[in-house]
């Protein structure tokens, strides 16, 4: 059978329906990570389990899926591209179709994790076989739509859950995957069947995968639940963070001496690999953080719903659809990392936009900033993933993407445990402070006790009025330190991409 290699790129209708499957596939994938976390309180309620094992939901799918994608290069190289691709999206609409039917908390669990390790894949997976079956002069468009859609799936993730949720039943989250999947399958099985990449018997690393899939677990673990069992006050938690700090030590130990590795770290000799996945890793990490504060701030401070607060955080979705096609098509006339400067730039002036907000904010307000970041995903994801794979030859890609997804999904559960604790921490250390400044002898107090009063509240109900208030202050000052915090990060990013060497060549050629 001719390889892919030999074979010359899709044109026409057959691209287009390519891009559409595997697009799809990708959007899909991306999408389970986000779309469960608002439906949680509704399984754990239908399932008779507290809010902390329905967690285990989210846990398990991340912890699976972010075990997998390093391996994404050894599959493919032992079982082909695009059959590892189809086989992947297959199990996955099996898996989904399985976590609707699940009757407890045990069997869901059990499918997430099988739906997540098949997943593990697809993300990469849909990279390569989108650049390779794509002309070379309109690779970067290629990459630019499906940056878009690893983007903007985690943005509609939750108003989608939300919206299924409240309107029908939360099996419908995994059942709207069928329909999806299929399309996908059917696409890349007629269009893909006579393209696949070269196999070769690859000789399994079992310590590597041992040593991988216990040491990720238990950070994915770690990083999951620390804040629920208040971090290294946790035995367990503490114990995860050992076990992950030993495993993943070795295993870098070991994978750089070992001849065929799990993962291929010595992709990180080339600059612009390692330049490109730091400022991956630390603009999702960013990025991600305040997507996951701001819904928890407006629905406490704010009194927002679930899909209200899905919906302020929306807006920079609408700019990166449209920007990203077009970022793409024009990034190689001008040097990208000029392009990420410029994306950063945004995302750093818009987080300091927001680290002035006060409880009054209107929806306007929140909902600007946020499709100004818009422009900024556009100019950063999309550049950016052409930096991690520029100059690698095709045989790399897969090793290369399976890599890179890897850090940027490590980076958002690190981003969602370290924003989520730091608005705690910094919430409890305002009310303190506020607390501080509040007593009866203090002319302000006193005022705002009286008009407290005048609403008709008295007694103790005019205290925890009032420290309703101080929550609700503390808070926003909270997430005002959490959005300065970001917008220095993006500082950093900025800086560091410029360590990257250009030219900045399409992968499988010169660069």
């Amino acid at each position: 059978m001719p390889d892919a290699s030999s074979k010359p790129p899709l044109t026409g209708g057959a691209l287009v329906l390519l891009t559409a499957g595997v697009s799809l596939a990708t959007f899909m994938e991306v999408l389970d990570i986000s779309i469960v976390n608002v439906a949680v309180y509704t399984i754990s309620g239908n399932l008779g389990v507290s809010r902390t094992e329905g967690t285990m939901a989210i846990s398990a799918y991340s912890m699976a899926s972010a075990v997998m994608q390093p391996l994404t290069g050894s599959i493919a190289r032992r079982f082909g591209e695009v059959r590892t691709f189809a086989f992947s999206v297959l199990l996955f609409v099996v898996f989904s179709s399985l976590c609707g039917l699940s009757a407890n908390m045990g069997m869901l669990i059990v499918f997430r994790l099988c739906q997540g390790a098949v997943s593990g894949p697809m993300v990469p997976l849909s990279q390569t076989l989108l650049l390779n079956n794509y002309p070379p002069d309109k690779r970067p468009i290629a990459l630019a739509l499906w940056a878009m859609m690893v983007v903007v799936a985690p943005i509609f993730g939750p108003i989608l859950g939300g919206w299924i949720t409240d309107n029908y039943s939360w099996s419908w989250i995994f059942f709207i995957n069928i329909p999806v999947g299929a399309f996908a399958l059917l696409i890349t099985y007629m269009l893909l069947r006579d393209r696949e990449s070269k196999t070769s018997i690859v000789k399994m690393d079992g310590l590597g995968l041992f040593l991988l899939a216990v040491g990720v677990g238990s950070l994915q673990f770690m990083l999951d639940n620390g804040n629920d069992y208040d971090w290294f006050n946790s035995k367990m938690i503490l114990t995860l963070g050992l076990i992950s700090l030993v495993c993943l030590t070795f295993l870098i130990a070991w994978e750089l001496m070992h001849d065929q590795p799990v993962m291929d770290l010595y992709l990180f000799k080339r600059r612009n690999f390692a330049v490109g996945v730091l400022c991956l890793f630390t603009g999702m990490f960013a990025f991600f953080g305040g997507t996951v504060v701001m819904p928890n701030w407006v629905q406490q401070v704010m009194s927002y719903t679930a899909t209200w607060a899905g919906f302020a955080v929306a807006p920079i979705g609408i700019p990166a659809i449209f920007m990203s096609p077009l970022v793409g098509k024009f990034q190689h006339k001008i040097d990208m990392r000029i392009i990420i400067t410029t994306g950063f730039a945004i995302f750093a002036s818009c987080s300091y936009w927001m680290a002035h907000y006060n409880a009054d904010v209107s929806y306007f307000k929140l909902a600007l900033p946020r499709m100004l970041m818009g422009c900024g995903i556009a100019l950063f994801f999309v550049p950016v993933n052409q930096v991690i794979l520029s100059g690698l030859p095709p045989a790399k890609v897969a090793s290369a993407s399976g890599l890179a997804n890897f850090f940027r999904t490590i980076a958002m559960s690190v981003a969602t445990a370290v924003s989520t604790t730091l608005y705690s921490h910094r919430s409890i250390y305002h009310h303190a402070v506020l607390s501080e400044h509040t007593h009866t002898d203090a002319r302000s107090t006193t005022e705002g006790l009286a008009r407290i009063q005048a609403l008709g509240l008295k007694d103790g109900s005019v205290y925890a009025a009032l420290n309703q208030m101080l929550n609700n202050q503390a808070a926003t000052l909270a997430i005002n330190d959490v959005f300065w915090c970001f917008s220095l990060i993006f500082l950093f990013a900025m800086v560091a991409i410029w360590f990257a060497k250009p030219p900045f060549a399409s992968s499988g050629q010169a660069g």
